[in-house]
């Protein structure tokens, strides 16, 4: 489809919306419209049918992303997730490339008036507050999921929960196989933002491979947003000339980040989605989402009438490798049996439930113990919901 053909199909989309509006269909809501789409805006929207439950209505889900969905990382992650949903009774719709901005709630109420959307997944961090808090107040029967965010029951409407997966579990793999390949003992990490899940995602991969060995280290370059295509190669070419051979990052599409280092000629590891025909020679593996899974178990809890409401779902959902909530990407050609047979050893451990990555006694980077001595925190300990600090071996700092 052309620019022209999408700027026209997401004109119309709007356009029919607004028309019911101006002749009363939505009257009772025409007052929460706010927000307007900028003509040359590129976001699309996509719907895929589903056949009806057995109960009788058609359950529709709503995604909204904050890039697009082929972009090798987040975005695609949770639009793979959304498609494994066509195996279920579920209606979906998404809409991708929209700004954190009022234009989310424009979608949002496009969703839920026009395509009768009752669960939705804004899943961008930035979509949650004001955005999917307003939506959630205006809407108190439609279900709002978001991905990351942390539910707090004080102050959050009912109809608001948040979900995210323990994939730093899955960087710790990552790392083991990191410390494995890396000659130089040095690392680097491109990361978009110093927020808990991005912390935990850096620390994680350093502990990984500091179990291999004990002294390597990890610098970090923070880009300070979640698309900056030009700051992640600067940052990725920084670190390789600062003599990091193994790059990897958190940032929305790792595209950049992993073509770079392919070109500098030293090993990537992945985030979000497979990147591994992006880097061909120097792909490790990579820390993925298995959001398909996730999406799952929330379309049959809905279809069988649990609620965010009546207290059949959990606000707050959390899962790792023994909820099958990550994964890691196919090791690389160059990846060392050695390597592999110990990332596999931690992978099962995490299965098992007997890794723990926090263990007492830990400190950061500045020499402050984070992690009380004879107290483990494990996946679930709410203290690592707030990280704040970068554990030791980390060169980096969080503001």
């Amino acid at each position: 489809m052309s620019k022209n053909d999408e700027r026209h199909s997401r004109v119309s989309r709007r356009q029919v919306v607004r028309g019911l509006l101006a002749t009363g269909a939505f009257g009772a809501t025409s007052k929460l419209w706010t927000g307007c789409t900028p003509a040359n805006n590129t976001n699309t929207a996509t719907t895929t049918p589903g056949t009806s439950p057995a109960a009788g209505k058609e359950l529709a889900m709503g995604f909204i992303y904050v890039g697009p969905k082929d972009d090798f990382g987040y975005n695609q992650a949770h639009s793979q997730g959304k498609e494994g949903l066509k195996a279920l009774n579920v209606k979906t719709v998404d809409q991708a490339s929209v700004p954190e901005t009022t234009e989310v709630q424009e979608a949002m109420r496009n969703m839920i008036e026009q395509d009768q959307a009752t669960v939705l997944f804004p899943t961008s961090f930035g979509y949650f507050d004001p955005h999917i808090l307003k939506l959630a107040a205006d809407y108190p029967e439609v279900q709002f999921f978001h991905c990351g965010g942390l539910y707090d029951a004080a102050k959050h409407p009912k109809n608001v929960g948040s979900y995210f997966g323990y994939i730093d579990e899955a960087q710790y793999v990552a790392g083991v196989v990191a410390g494995h390949m890396s000659k130089t003992g040095k690392l680097g990490f491109v990361a978009a933002k110093p927020i808990p899940q991005v912390l935990r995602n850096i620390n994680s991969f350093t502990l990984g491979a500091r179990s291999v060995k004990p002294n390597i280290t990890t610098q970090v370059i923070f880009t300070g947003d979640w698309s900056l295509p030009v700051k992640e190669a600067e940052a990725t070419n920084s670190l390789v000339d600062q003599g990091a051979d193994v790059i990897t990052c958190h940032v929305d599409s790792p595209k950049v980040v992993m073509e770079t280092a392919e070109k500098r000629g030293v090993f990537s590891s992945g985030y979000h989605a497979n990147q591994a025909s992006l880097a061909p020679k120097g792909y490790l593996t990579g820390a993925e989402w298995d959001w398909t899974k996730v999406y799952s178990e929330y379309a049959k809890m809905i279809q069988e009438g649990k609620t965010l409401m009546n207290g059949g779902i959990p606000h707050l959902l959390r899962g790792g490798y023994k909820d099958e909530f990550v994964k890691i990407s196919a090791f690389g050609p160059a990846v060392s049996d050695v390597a592999k047979k110990d990332a596999e050893a931690a992978r099962d451990k995490m299965r098992a439930g007997s890794l723990v990555i926090y263990k007492g006694g830990l400190k950061d980077n500045t020499g402050k113990t984070v992690v009380p001595a004879g107290k483990d925190y494990g996946a679930t300990a709410i203290e690592l919901e707030s990280m704040s600090w970068l554990v030791e071996g980390v060169i980096g700092k969080t503001a």
